[in-house]
């Protein structure tokens, strides 16, 4: 019986392993990069409505639909750490950010 046990425990801890280095290298850099066009998105879509807003209403309903694009992304991206985060904790990794 210990010898399951203990090869459960390995499992377990390559499996974390497995998760913490898929994250950290993949993941992570991913969640940064889709985080970083949102933010752009966002911030094109504020100059363009800031810049349109008086004289034309196409290219500022168009900012504004930047910005709203662009927060949702962010807010993606942060909700998607966050639940990588909780994954890589319940399995009991042991990661670095």
């Amino acid at each position: 019986m210990f010898p399951l046990t203990a090869f459960a425990q390995t499992l377990e801890d390559n499996v974390g392993n497995f998760m913490a280095r898929v994250y950290e290298v993949i993941i992570n850099p991913l969640i940064v990069f889709f985080f970083a066009l949102a933010l752009v998105l966002f911030l094109i879509g504020m100059l363009q409505f800031f810049v349109y807003k008086q004289g034309n209403t196409e290219k500022a309903q168009e900012g504004r639909q930047h910005m709203l694009w662009g927060i949702i992304g962010m807010f993606i991206m942060v909700s998607v750490f966050g639940i990588m985060r909780i994954l890589i904790n319940t399995l009991g990794a042991d990661i670095r950010i």
